[in-house]
């Protein structure tokens, strides 16, 4: 497999999952927490979405079909758990939970970070697609999961600099920065939404 194919992939992963997209996000879904407990999140969502997208890389689409659920279905039910994410982010409740409850019950690494943000609709098919491209190659099918992982360094090493985001941007910005990007990720899990109901004939595709 050669950098011709290579390079598309890796491009097509990264604008997929957009790491740089990420950080901003994980400092507002980690507002409040320590570099340590930062960190342990970061390593779970990344290792998650690994997990995730290799499963989907080498199985497909059996694995949805397995349990008689197609991808629009799994596009529709993201958007939909991303949308009471986003509001959590507009009206502050996360921080409202996170006064009487444990921060392990308010760990976002599995959700809504390994998925569907990281390991998402889209980077599931893309996933998918790549890896029909490469045939019964196991060495191309090999390579393509390396440009996977490397798409999730990249996330990895964006979560790190979270303190130093959380930092420059101070409390009043974390703030303004959180509610944007509440309303971005409402706007993100509608269009899951629409996506879905497009591949099953509601309005254009």
């Amino acid at each position: 497999m050669d950098l011709q194919v290579l390079i598309p992939a890796f491009v097509t992963l990264f604008v997929v999952i957009d790491p740089i997209g990420l950080a901003p996000l994980f400092v507002a879904l980690t507002r409040g927490m320590d570099d340590q407990q930062r960190r342990s999140i970061g390593i779970r969502a990344c290792l998650t979405g690994f997990v995730l997208l290799t499963l989907f890389g080498l199985l497909g689409e059996a694995v949805l079909g397995f349990v008689g659920i197609s991808m629009p279905a799994f596009r529709i039910a993201g958007g939909i758990l991303l949308f009471l994410t986003a509001l959590d982010m507009l009206f502050e409740r996360r921080t409202q939970r996170r006064q009487g409850q444990t921060s392990q019950a308010n760990d976002p690494s599995i959700f809504p970070l390994a998925t569907p943000l990281i390991a998402g609709p889209g980077a599931m098919a893309t996933m998918i697609l790549l890896v029909g491209q490469s045939g019964n190659d196991w060495a191309a099918i090999g390579m393509i999961h390396l440009v996977m992982l490397s798409v999730i360094a990249v996330v990895f090493l964006l979560f790190l600099s979270a303190s130093l985001l959380e930092r420059g941007l101070g409390p009043t910005g974390i703030n303004v920065v959180t509610r944007l990007l509440g309303m971005l990720l409402a706007a993100l899990s509608v269009q899951f939404v629409l996506d879905g109901l497009a591949s099953f004939g509601f309005g254009p595709a």
